[in-house]
């Protein structure tokens, strides 16, 4: 039961986070094409800071959400589950509010010192802070219940919401008349776009309240067969939710470190190892406009598999079923190693190709990013496995460990990165090689945590090896295929595509024959059971 609820959840939310990104990344390529580049440098300090707000908000308390009431649920008491639930959801409403009034009532100065113009777009974005909080804790609600469904459901919602009425109303702020006197067309135009974060979060909300209400009836009767025990106080439990997602945001807040830390030292260092400025910015650029936005993609499996893997950590600890937690613990790593290294072989070998497909009309400097998205690429492995141990970690309320650990790892990136990108001959690079040592150290330190911790013991064969050694083969022949197709056509994209394409195919066999995924695994899946079939005819085992 724990693989088929694990491997489901995190599937649900994986295509529903796919979708998103999807959604997201046509978003802002049609809203740049409407409201050019000087609309987006209005629109992009709004978004950005509203992110940040953000994720203070909702980074760590449904999470602990997610905890409390799967540890609550683990032992039958779904009355102490549902209080978690609605004191969660007070404080989530109050942390929305101050949220709304710091971007809504000081939208000017903050907006006089980041991007003049940039107001309208902020006072815009300021309702989604006060909704999206509370839309969370019913995500973390449900989710301690291990039903991923509502969250997917409601963030699909919410995505499309945003594209709609964002684009939608990015046209008609332009074109009409309503701002006129004080703001330009473009700048009503990118409070347009900003506004439909603020719709997202009208309509995934919603979606939650609609889902929670269908099945109220349900909880309601659970909860009085539950009720009569001894009872938590409000402050007890407010303690608990403030003590599990105080740092799991401060670890939240860290990752973006990594982009600041890129941002305070790459230019200045490329300058004083002699590079012109446009060079230097141009370098920089590759890094993060086609770089990172490539690896975020694959992020989104890890973040469904940790979504999954939280609540049924905390339930089989918080009963002490050891088996239970050490089967989740490394189905869960085995899963994240499954997937990290194809996606890791992927961007390596097609790193280039990649690059000047997605990228086109900018192929010298795509091609000239390729070293650092194939650093990064490997580096992915590294931070799939940092994620879900992060995850574990949370789930056995050891939650402070994960933030030393990639603080620690930070301080040595500092370093590297001072050092290398001053190199002129490693440059840029040396920012993806100091974020990889970070990752490594900070991914060393969480699993020896999580074995003391736990108790857990690992197979280095089924988690390793076997599908270090799909991938490899993998890797060949996504080179071979790319090389031969683009030999025979003359053409990039389809060349990359036919590579891609051959690579999910051989990947998929090399996993079979290797048995990394075992028959009696595929059986627990609902959909595996047609595969393993299909598998067996073949000969496949």
């Amino acid at each position: 039961m724990t693989e088929k609820s694990l491997v489901k959840g995190a599937a649900v939310l994986a295509a529903a986070g796919i979708i998103v990104k999807v959604f997201g990344a046509a978003f802002r390529i049609l809203l740049a094409s409407f409201i050019t580049d000087e609309g987006m440098a209005y629109y992009s300090p709004a978004y950005s800071i509203y992110a940040v707000l953000l994720v203070v908000s909702t980074s760590g308390i449904p999470i602990a959400i997610s905890r409390m009431v799967s540890e609550r649920y683990a032992i039958g008491r779904y009355d102490e589950a549902d209080r978690v639930f609605h004191i969660s959801r007070y404080l989530m409403i109050g942390l929305g509010a101050a949220g709304f009034i710091v971007l809504f009532f000081f939208a000017g100065p903050i907006a006089a010192v980041t991007m003049p113009g940039s107001e309208l777009a902020m006072r815009a974005t300021a309702p989604a802070l006060l909704l999206v909080p509370i839309m969370s804790s019913y995500r973390g609600y449900f989710q301690g219940q291990q039903l991923m469904a509502p969250t997917a459901l409601s963030q699909t919602v919410e995505q499309i919401f945003r594209v709609v009425f964002g684009l939608l109303l990015a046209l008609l702020l332009m074109r009409g008349t309503l701002f006129a006197g004080s703001f330009t067309d473009l700048q009503r135009g990118a409070a347009g776009g900003c506004f439909g974060a603020s719709a997202g979060a009208v309509g995934g909300l919603a979606v939650m309240i609609f889902i929670y209400l269908l099945a109220r009836k349900g909880l309601k009767r659970r909860i009085r067969k539950s009720a009569g025990g001894q009872r938590e106080t409000a402050g007890s439990i407010l303690k608990s939710i403030i003590a599990i997602a105080v740092p799991i945001t401060i670890g939240a807040t860290l990752m973006p470190l990594v982009n600041l830390v890129d941002a305070a030292v790459v230019n200045s260092r490329l300058l004083q190892a002699g590079f012109d400025p446009s060079t230097a910015k141009a370098l920089y650029g590759q890094l993060t406009g086609f770089c990172e936005p490539i690896v975020a993609l694959p992020q989104v499996l890890m973040s469904a598999i940790v979504m999954s893997i939280v609540p049924m950590v905390a339930a089989a600890n918080k009963v002490n079923d050891t088996d239970k937690l050490h089967e989740t613990i490394s189905l869960g790593l085995r899963m994240s190693t499954i997937i990290a290294f194809p996606c890791a072989a992927g961007l390596i070998v097609l790193a280039k190709p990649a690059l000047m497909m997605l990228f086109f009309t900018q192929k010298e400097n795509a091609a000239n990013a390729a070293p650092c998205l194939q650093v990064l690429g490997a580096g992915f492995i590294l931070l799939a496995l940092i994620t879900i141990l992060t995850g574990i970690l949370q789930g056995v309320g050891k939650q402070v460990y994960p933030v030393i650990n990639l603080f620690l790892g930070l301080l040595v990136k500092v370093v590297l990165t001072w050092i290398l990108v001053g190199n002129p001959a490693v440059n840029v690079v040396g920012a993806p090689l100091g974020t990889m040592a970070a990752y490594l150290i900070a991914c060393g330190l969480d699993l020896l945590c999580v074995l003391r911790f736990t108790g857990a013991r690992l197979s280095v064969d089924l988690m390793i090896l076997r599908p270090l050694l799909s991938a490899v083969v993998m890797g060949g022949f996504v080179f071979g295929a790319y090389k031969g197709v683009f030999a025979l056509l003359g053409s990039n994209p389809v060349a990359t595509l036919a590579a891609i394409l051959i690579g999910v195919i051989v990947y998929g066999l090399m996993i079979l024959k290797t048995k990394t995924i075992l028959r009696d695994e595929m059986m627990e899946i609902s959909f595996g059971r047609k595969l393993a079939v299909i598998c067996d005819r073949l000969r496949l085992w």
